[in-house]
């Protein structure tokens, strides 16, 4: 789901709001023209993610489309853990992308960062140790 909304009185600023999830991961992504600072949960990204991987996948729509100091982005994220929630900010980052300028749809599908990762834990099943594993059986 991705929204554009214009608001602000004299200067007419562009905000540009979209969906990214991941897991159970769902982040709401904010683009606003700006300085290239990242904010997640009122947190600056280094101290959100401790990790450099989990930073270098939120920052990957933003270097791929050379708009790394472009834009000003806003996050809020909830649900999940560390690596699901870096997925979910870089979808939401690279469809709020998207809908800024469509010419970089091709550099986003070519990265696979507009695919949705549809992949999910799933559920233990009865009569069974997890989803799949079993207890151990004795033969004797």
């Amino acid at each position: 789901m991705v929204k554009a909304v214009r608001t602000g009185s004299e200067n007419q600023t562009d905000v540009v709001w979209a969906t990214g999830r991941r897991k159970t991961s769902v982040a709401r992504v904010r683009l606003v023209q700006g300085d290239g600072d990242v904010t997640v949960n009122k947190c600056s990204l280094d101290d959100f993610f401790p990790r450099e991987l989990d930073r270098a996948v939120v920052v990957a729509p933003l270097k791929v489309t050379n708009t790394l100091g472009k834009y000003r982005v806003f996050v809020n994220v909830g649900g999940g853990g560390t690596t699901g929630q870096a997925g979910a900010i870089s979808l939401g980052i690279a469809r709020a992308l998207l809908k800024t300028d469509n010419g970089h749809m091709d550099v986003l599908r070519e990265h696979g960062l507009l695919t949705r990762d549809s992949r999910m834990k799933e559920r233990k099943k009865y009569g069974k140790k997890g989803a799949r594993k079993s207890f151990q059986w004795t033969k004797r």
